[in-house]
């Protein structure tokens, strides 16, 4: 493995990857703590006081009976029933609904909103998982070579007007990201913050934890018991969420290589180190398809 020179020892990039990971996980936690923890300690405080007040106001209930009341809405959310509103609640399994939850479920953002009950649909799940996710890498995969040639064929048409290609590129690859993030990342949030009556900061915040498969399920669309929506507008957010990942698959792809190239030029040994590893990559994978060529003769 390549390794570069500090101060006369010598540090594997992976032994430097290493410690930087985890640093960035305790700085995120350390910051996340200090942002939320008080908000949660004022809401768990105010819930305690409301549950005081309720029981202050209807002397016919208990304690443990409005316990048991408020693990019955527990449990109801958790099987994705809302609690307010009546039973007249738009079905969270009909087929747009459906077809949404089938999106979030190959796509891997699993909001946790929602989520099968039944033994047979959790089976199903399973194995409609096993299949999907790799279906789902493919058609992301295919979408993103599709967009990489549109991407090509504008840098080349860009270059027989301008002979500098370098600034050609970099140019095509701002319109390509500003394109994108209008289509994916700015105007969705609008429409949503219409519909869902969230700001626009709210709507912003539900498109990119979606789009970046985090899927909290603090915010999902289509799911406001008091608001009647189109019946097709969860599959076509569905639909925004495919198309929009390629684009974003590809972006953070071109990131990530653009870091890998600033690497390699400040530090050589890198990119001699990858190097060496795809080769090595290559050299497993068709020693592997030997050994099983070899073992079916």
């Amino acid at each position: 493995m390549e390794k570069f020179q500090v101060a006369r020892f010598k540090v594997s990039w992976t032994v430097l990857l290493a410690p930087a990971y985890f640093t960035y996980l305790l700085a995120g936690a350390t910051v996340f703590q200090i942002l939320e923890r008080e908000a949660e300690s004022n809401n768990r405080n105010h819930f305690q006081l409301e549950k005081l007040l309720f029981l202050a106001n209807y002397t016919c209930l208990d304690g443990p009976a409005l316990e048991k009341f408020v693990q019955v809405i527990l449990d109801a959310w958790e099987k994705g029933v809302n609690p307010s509103g009546n039973s007249t609640n738009p079905s969270n399994w009909d087929f747009s609904s459906s077809f949404f939850f089938a999106g979030t479920v190959v796509t891997t953002i699993g909001y946790g909103n929602l989520s099968p009950s039944t033994v047979c649909g959790q089976v199903f799940c399973v194995f409609y998982a096993l299949c999907g996710i790799p279906l789902n890498l493919a058609f992301l995969n295919m979408l993103g070579k599709a967009l990489s040639l549109h991407l090509g064929r504008l840098e080349r048409g860009m270059v027989s007007l301008v002979p500098h290609k370098q600034s050609v590129e970099a140019l095509a690859v701002s319109l390509f990201f500003i394109t994108g993030s209008l289509l994916f990342l700015v105007i969705p949030p609008l429409l949503f913050s219409y519909v869902e009556g969230w700001s626009y900061g709210e709507g912003f915040y539900y498109a990119f934890i979606t789009l970046s498969t985090i899927g909290f399920g603090d915010y999902v669309v289509g799911t406001d018991p008091d608001k009647h929506y189109i019946s097709v507008y969860r599959s076509l957010a569905g639909v925004w969420i495919i198309f929009a990942l390629a684009w974003l698959a590809l972006i953070l792809n071109m990131g990530a290589r653009i870091v890998a190239h600033a690497i390699g030029m400040t530090h050589p040994g890198f990119k001699k180190q990858e190097e060496e590893e795809d080769v090595s990559s290559i050299k497993l994978e068709d020693s592997l398809a030997q050994g099983t060529i070899q073992s079916k003769i």
